[in-house]
């Protein structure tokens, strides 16, 4: 009897038509995600600032940056972090049920954005080290978010829209990282005004004004603004029906909670409907799956701009801003919302597929001829960094994000796509590390501050490509063709 109103329950969530509810939960869902992007993605343009603000070496001819082990540490500690939470809350997640995890880790977020920007010391070493801290819990906190959010959407999706919608919660990331390029762009603007500053050039001391030392703080703290915002309605969100009646095997419940939020005559008419053809129905076989994998690769390098020596602190902030802003409108975000547009049409195998070629191609044509690029081309550098990015969310990075929460059952999906994020996770944090050491120059003379020599940015590049090559050989060891991949009766 159970299992019959199980598959109702299915029936019922597979079948009901696209309602406001689903976009509803596409935001709150998806606020998360932007949240995560802003937080992830700000450090990157306040590391110059931070380097200039407290390590300042007097007569260099150079602004002050990070030394490589605090450049790292900063860097990518919230990624390690984000590493951990995946594992942790996607268990936990199948353990206590998504929503009463859901909302702890929007108050972690909150907490550790409003902490990180009060970072505290008497030494560089002490503002940093405590800067580590909390943007590790910061980390912790984020990753929760990515099993959960996703499970949250697929286990309320309709089967039709299914890719599209778990898709479209990933895609707020894109917006995230424009408003992060916007909130440092502003706030570095109004500093600008207030507080005008020579270039390093002209002097290396008044480049820097004190006021500076709160650029950092605000941008970090403004990240505690939407997950603040979203609290709320995370926490008027009912369990997702799936878990209440496949887990927690209360079916009755489930009805309830679909009642709440979805067209309640819909929910009745179709409910009575499943009912009379309990005993005929069969229950759909999922197919099983060889297993998904996921590639990431991160990079650190940024679109050619003046010379830091040219700029005052807030002028290579604002330079630095305006930079991951272009290359996020016209490159990320658009990558995302393709995606979202064709998922349920293409299909997660044939966008992957895609998203991984068309990454080899550029990211070989970016390296092959690197010298070309940078001394007679920089405005088709640019454009052909900002096609790897379009193709890596037209691609793998939205498609390794919707495929986990599709292909495993109930009671373990938060479990597992916890586990293949965490996977890709894996790279990134590689690639964050990485490619600040193997990216520089091999003569020792042209390295930054603090850093041995590399393999040159060229060959850092190549590299890359051969990830994505990997990343496309690894594609056809996953589903193949939507069939392969239980959209209906995802239990």
């Amino acid at each position: 009897m159970e299992k019959s109103n199980q598959q109702s329950v299915l029936n019922l969530l597979d079948n009901t038509k696209t309602q406001w509810y689903h976009v509803k939960a596409v935001v709150i869902a998806g606020m998360g995600f932007f949240t995560d992007a802003y937080d992830l993605f700000c450090i990157s343009l306040i590391t110059k600032l931070l380097g200039r603000i407290y390590y300042h070496v007097d007569g260099s001819p150079k602004p002050g940056t990070l030394p490589p082990s605090v450049a790292g540490a900063v860097s990518g500690v919230a990624l390690v972090g984000t590493l951990f939470g995946q594992l942790f809350f996607g268990w936990l997640g199948d353990r206590l049920g998504r929503k009463k995890v859901y909302g702890f880790t929007l108050l972690l977020m909150v907490a550790c954005s409003v902490a990180s920007g009060l970072s505290f010391g008497s030494s560089p070493a002490a503002v940093m080290t405590t800067l580590c801290f909390f943007r590790f819990w910061l980390g912790f906190g984020i990753g929760g978010d990515y099993p959960l959010s996703a499970t949250i959407m697929a286990e309320y999706a309709n089967k039709k829209t299914r890719g599209a919608f778990v898709a479209a919660v990933f895609a707020m990331q894109g917006f995230g990282i424009l408003a992060g390029g916007v909130v440092a762009m502003i706030v570095s603007a109004v500093f600008k005004v207030l507080y005008h500053a020579p270039s390093y050039a002209m002097d290396p001391l008044g480049s820097v004004p004190p006021q500076a030392d709160y650029v950092w703080r605000i941008i970090l703290m403004v990240g505690a603004v939407p997950a603040a915002l979203t609290f709320y309605y995370r926490m008027r969100m009912p369990e997702t029906p799936r878990y209440t009646a496949l887990v927690a095997k209360n079916s009755e419940k489930a009805c309830q909670d679909m009642s709440k939020v979805l067209n309640i005559e819909a929910v009745e008419a179709m409910k009575k409907a499943s009912n009379r053809k309990t005993e005929a129905a069969a229950t759909t076989p999922s197919a099983s799956s060889p297993g998904s994998s996921s590639a990431a690769t991160a990079s650190t390098f940024w679109a050619p701009r003046p010379p830091a020596k040219t700029m005052s602190a807030l002028d290579e902030l604002f330079n630095i801003s305006k930079s991951q802003f272009l290359i996020a409108l016209c490159g990320t975000v658009p990558g995302y919302w393709f995606t979202v547009a064709l998922i349920d049409t293409l299909g997660r195998f044939a966008i992957q597929l895609l998203g991984f070629l068309f990454m080899t191609v550029f990211m070989f044509a970016l390296a092959i001829p690197y010298h070309h690029w940078q001394e007679s081309n920089k405005v088709g550098f640019l454009v052909m960094y900002g096609l790897t990015f379009f193709f890596a969310n037209f691609g793998p990075n939205s498609t390794t994000f919707v495929v986990p929460a599709e292909i495993f059952p109930a009671r373990l999906r938060s479990t597992c796509h916890g586990i293949s994020a965490a996977s890709g996770k894996v790279g990134a944090i590689v690639g964050a590390f990485g490619f600040l050491y193997a990216s520089q120059s091999e003569d020792k003379s042209k390295t930054d501050a603090g850093y041995p020599p590399g393999i040159g940015m060229r060959t850092a590049l190549m590299v890359l490509g051969g990830v994505n090559v990997l990343g496309l050989a690894c594609t056809f060891f996953g589903p193949r063709g939507e069939r392969q991949v239980p959209r209906g009766n995802v239990c």
